[in-house]
């Protein structure tokens, strides 16, 4: 990319630092004037990342755009880079900051203060970790990141949400401790952080200083992968969200994902099939920790009946499959991961939203009341017979019942949705590991562990979800019809037609997902392309 479209890499992560800070410094009162800003801001921001998505797309196989900050030279100074994938979350993390904002306007901006502010520095930190070619420039943009979530996950107040909240700042803040070490015992060994300059690096370090660096990025891995919530290390994840307020659990969706890019990024950048003696390193661990975090989301599902807590336990088997499947190590596998990252954030954030609306109706202690019925019934089966047959269903739970379903059909994977593509297209992958039409090809064990991992999870998530929409949306004929404004439906709708969008569109979608799958299995190219693109 050159002139002008060139600068706008610098947007994402500008804009809403300038943006954040004149909130900050207006009064709090002032709500309607800070949500006009925070759309704006994020409308360029959405604009903007499609554009550099499209310039990506079009730059050919491996296309990557280099932005050296200071024109420093880009071993040395702070560097951004962009190819398809930072595109493609830029992208998805716009959207979904768009989302939670429109869903606050009627009521939640009021239950806090500095919402729009701490909404705007969260947008710079994910915008800013998708987008640096440096590892202590990534973990600077996590902390910004981190930060600004601490604040998003007290919002609203509540016993609840701080107690919770108090566990989600202890873990981060040792996992920032060990990101620290980790990233200090790379540089000690490599001297460098700059990604492509490692890469660079790695294959011909000599034998006696490889297992430090491999120690320094295992320290490095654990830190990612305790913010992808991968199992055992996750144990923070579903109370937090649960109790986090519903525009900021919509926007948490894509916390999880930060850890996933990062250990995508830097699994197949430094430890791919060029890394020498380092080759693979790490893609075995990932495998069998993907393949356990789905399955411990699975049965974290079936044994919720709270809707919160089930969407929490939805976000593990998401982190867990995208794990495995940068495990997996093939094209194929990591296109349709990509694919069904995109899919499950926006279903998840979607979700989050809708249970709000949906539980405004239902009386307090219904869960308690829902798992007393399920071990013992209700007592009433011989009055059943005298009820009137074939009630009619109010508009607002009509359209609340036909969002639920369409989360449902996506969490699990079901057709025709796109969570059905995309579990399609890795299992496509993981079977056909040398491609379709190159003859029959062994597949590894830990393939088939993952199969029947996604098959056992979508089975799960929809006996959990049935289970659900039948508690809270259609086995209540005397509930209150909840009180759902225009404004507060409207993110719901838009995120689930993105997800129908892509299913139609499922072609060049999958298209853009597997260059950008192509552009990671690459890294010779990356690096080629970083280290001779600065000044």
């Amino acid at each position: 990319m050159t002139g002008w479209l060139e600068h706008l890499m610098i947007v994402p992560v500008a804009l809403p630092l300038i943006v954040g800070a004149i909130m900050v410094a207006l009064d709090e009162q002032r709500y309607r004037l800070k949500a006009a800003m925070g759309i704006l801001s994020i409308l360029v921001m959405l604009g903007t990342s499609i554009t550099l998505a499209v310039q990506a797309h079009a730059g050919g196989a491996v296309s990557l755009g280099v932005y050296p900050l200071g024109n420093w030279p880009t071993a040395f100074g702070i560097v951004l880079m962009l190819d398809r994938l930072s595109a493609l979350l830029l992208i998805l993390s716009s959207v979904l900051g768009l989302a939670a904002l429109l869903y606050a306007l009627p009521r939640w901006q009021r239950m806090g203060a500095h919402f729009h502010a701490l909404l705007q520095f969260q947008l710079m930190g994910l915008n800013g970790a998708f987008l640096t070619g440096d590892l202590f420039n990534l973990f600077v943009f996590f902390e910004v990141l981190l930060a600004a979530s601490y604040g998003m996950a007290l919002h609203g107040s509540g016993v609840a949400r701080v107690k919770a909240g108090l566990h989600y700042i202890s873990v981060n803040l040792a996992a920032s401790l060990l990101f620290l070490i980790g990233v200090s015992m790379i540089y000690g060994v490599a001297g460098t952080l700059n990604m492509a300059d490692l890469a660079a690096r790695i294959p011909n370090m000599p034998a006696e200083n490889r297992p430090l660096l491999e120690a320094g990025a295992a320290i490095l891995g654990i830190a990612f992968l305790a913010k992808a919530a991968m199992w055992p290390l996750g144990f923070w994840l579903t109370p937090t969200y649960a109790a986090a307020s519903p525009p900021s659990a919509a926007i948490f969706s894509m916390m999880s994902k930060v850890g996933v890019y990062a250990v995508m990024r830097l699994v197949l950048l430094l430890f791919g099939a060029e890394s020498g003696a380092s080759a693979g390193f790490g893609g075995t661990w990932l495998m069998v920790g993907g393949i356990a975090t789905i399955l411990f989301g699975a049965v974290t599902v079936l044994a919720t009946q709270d809707l919160p807590r089930l969407a929490g336990a939805s976000v593990f088997i998401s982190s867990g499959t995208l794990l495995a499947a940068v495990g997996a190590g093939q094209v194929s596998v990591t296109g349709g991961a990509l694919f069904y990252l995109t899919s499950s954030a926006l279903a998840i954030g979607a979700f989050f939203l809708l249970i709000e609306l949906i539980e405004r109706g239902r009386e307090v202690g219904a869960d308690v009341l829902a798992v007393t019925l399920e071990a013992f019934g209700d007592g009433d089966e011989e009055e059943e017979e005298d009820e009137e047959i074939g009630a009619p269903i109010p508009a607002t739970m009509a359209v609340l019942g036909a969002c639920f379903l369409c989360c449902a059909i996506l969490l699990a994977g079901l057709p025709p949705l796109s969570g059905f593509i995309a579990k399609f297209a890795m299992l496509s992958g993981i079977l056909n590991p040398h491609g379709l039409g190159e003859g029959p090809a062994l597949v590894a064990p830990s393939g088939w562990g993952l199969l029947i991992a996604l098959i056992l999870s979508g089975f799960a998530t929809i006996v959990a979800m049935a289970r659900a929409g039948i508690r809270n949306l259609w086995a209540i004929a005397d509930r209150t019809v909840p009180r759902v404004g225009a404004v507060e439906i409207a993110p719901v709708l838009m995120l689930l037609f993105i997800c129908i969008g892509m299913t139609v569109a499922a072609g060049p979608t999958m298209r853009y997902m597997q260059a950008a799958a192509v552009s990671l299995h690459t890294p010779q190219e990356y690096v080629r392309q970083v280290m001779e693109d600065g000044p």
